[in-house]
């Protein structure tokens, strides 16, 4: 595989143009070419599709708009180019089984396939969505933690310090990202969990320079910081410092996107192809260890839609497929806490994951925005249900998230609201009060007298 500093190198002397160009002339035209190219289809009525072939023709459709337009650096305005040779080299030599965390925590990233009957990675926890308090921040921690299906954890953002509203880039925003950091490792130690991975670095640091001052002050080499690029293929030196920085530190890389439905990207076909041309990006740029992919709702912002479960279930097979690298899905729900609708909302993604290939990242509720609006019951389901559905056919998954879509898919716009964390657990103790915890155990029900789909009974809330 190439260097990262010749990626550097042709960061800087690329060919130039501007970023509309970039964006209206070379990406538009490119991904265009190559959706009609692979004959690249949206199917509304299969949400998972179980068609190797265009899954196939979708790597493939990725791979060739990935040449043809490479990755955008804002800072020099030039273009990052890869051939296909150097593609394929990083393909090859990408990483293989690499252990997040430490001693009786640690755990090995598997790689899998659609239909796979290997258990997948499960991440948990808010998924950086924002707290007001440190102590919601503590007993969330220790709360994820303590789920035995949780194999690494996403953690929250913080978004005050002293009562002092966080500003990225500014000294609060360091003291922030160090805070974060050891709020976290307690939380982990309360759980009996020290050596559990963080897989999303510092969510509170939003500069490079947050995340190298906190993770001195416990990020590990067997964590991983969360870097991705900015919409769609395009990249900038902020970001780049922070992959330098991490491989001079030895830190692994969850390396993320969001590819925008209703964006430059299109419809749901060219979200696929888009994000399956991520995952060589991923390699040669980002120096990922995990493909983290996340394609969202323009307008719902939500991954949980019919038309992003599409194409997140399209890519994840063609990546699976087709290359080592790992991947760990991140969804986005609609709904906040103590609803069924959220509930349904992250079994519907995460079985699409996990039939197609990937492993799963749950936990962010009300978009991952609404502030206090998290709790660790729904991620425990939904690991649940991410172990059920192992070796499930894609067909019969397809029938499942259909089902699942009809409960929940009219209320997208207009979602409930639901309880913040200190409404629906006990802002103290951090345990869910009994009221959500009957609610859960009725959606647990539904799962298997509905669905068929047949839960552990590891859950620390039966």
């Amino acid at each position: 595989m190439i260097s990262f500093e010749t990626v550097v190198e042709r960061a800087l002397s690329g060919p130039i143009c501007t970023e509309r160009d970039f964006e209206l002339s070379i990406f538009v035209p490119n991904l265009r070419k190559a959706v009609e190219k692979y004959g690249i289809k949206y199917d509304p009525q299969n949400p998972v599709p179980a068609d190797d072939d265009l899954a196939d023709r979708v790597w493939q459709a990725g791979i060739e708009f990935l040449i043809e337009t490479g990755v955008y650096c804002v800072d020099t305005e030039r273009r990052i180019l890869f051939s296909r040779e150097e593609i394929e080299g990083a393909l090859a030599s990408g990483p293989r089984g690499r252990v997040f965390g430490e001693g009786r925590d640690a755990r090995v990233m598997p790689r899998r396939v659609p239909e796979d009957t290997t258990l997948p990675w499960c991440s948990v926890g808010p998924t950086s969505s924002p707290l007001s308090s440190e102590l919601h921040y503590l007993n969330l921690v220790k709360a994820h933690a303590e789920n035995p299906l949780g194999d690494g954890i996403t953690i929250p953002c913080l978004t005050n310090v002293d009562g002092q509203t966080i500003v990225g880039g500014s000294p609060l925003g360091v003291e922030g990202s160090i805070r974060a950091v050891l709020l976290t490792r307690e939380g982990m130690r309360r759980a009996g969990r020290p050596g559990m991975p963080i897989v999303n670095g510092v969510t509170t640091a939003a500069r490079a320079q947050e995340h190298i001052a906190a993770s001195h002050f416990g990020i590990r080499q067997t964590d991983a910081l969360e870097i991705g690029t900015i919409h769609e293929m395009k990249v900038d030196f902020d970001t780049m410092n922070k992959i330098a920085y991490s491989l001079a530190a030895g830190n692994l890389i969850f390396a993320e996107h969001g590819v925008i439905l209703g964006g430059l990207a299109g419809g749901p076909a060219g979200v696929a192809v888009v994000t399956a041309a991520y995952n060589p990006v991923d390699l040669l740029l980002l120096r990922g260890a995990v493909q983290h992919p996340f394609p969202t709702h323009f307008d719902l912002g939500v991954t949980s839609a019919r038309d992003t479960l599409w194409p997140r279930s399209v890519a994840n097979q063609a990546v699976t497929r087709n290359s080592s690298l790992p991947v760990v899905n991140v969804g986005y729900s609609a709904a906040g806490p103590m609803t069924k609708m959220l509930f349904y909302e992250h079994c519907a993604w995460v079985i699409a994951s996990v039939v197609s290939g990937g492993s799963v990242e749950v936990g962010a509720a009300a978009r991952g925005t609404a502030l206090d609006y998290t709790s660790p019951v729904e991620p425990l389901l939904a690991s649940e249900v991410a172990h059920a559905v192992v070796g499930m056919s894609r067909r019969e998954a397809d029938g499942i998230v259909k089902a699942l879509l009809e409960k929940y898919e009219s209320q997208l716009r207009d979602p409930p609201a639901g309880q913040k964390y200190q409404e629906c657990c006990d802002p103290v103790t951090g345990k869910p009060k009994p009221e959500f915890l009957e609610l859960y155990r009725e959606v647990r029900r539904e799962m298997a007298d509905q669905f068929g789909i047949r839960l552990t009974s590891a859950s620390p809330y039966i």
